[in-house]
């Protein structure tokens, strides 16, 4: 454990820092369920229509919206905790 903390010692954030990062994810938390609720109503009214295609390919949208939002959260956290260190 020690030789762990000497490679890379931990940060202790503290409760300012800890709320920064909180609010971040509630954020992008609410944009990812805006965009799944979105995306399922219009995958859904594809699917009732018959538009099995339509449907499929707004389903990969969802799942690649979904990961890229995830992605800019951790990218921004990244950012936000490396600034944290300077």
């Amino acid at each position: 454990m020690e030789r762990l903390q000497k490679g890379s010692p931990t940060v202790q954030l503290t409760p300012a820092q800890k709320a920064e990062l909180a609010e971040i994810d509630s954020s992008f938390n609410a944009k990812i369920a805006e965009r799944k609720i979105f995306l399922t109503d219009q995958i859904r009214k594809a699917a009732g229509a018959g538009k099995a295609d339509e449907a499929e390919s707004l389903e990969k949208q969802l799942s690649a919206d979904v990961s890229r939002l995830q992605q800019d959260c951790e990218s921004k956290k990244e950012r936000l905790r490396a600034s944290f260190n300077s």
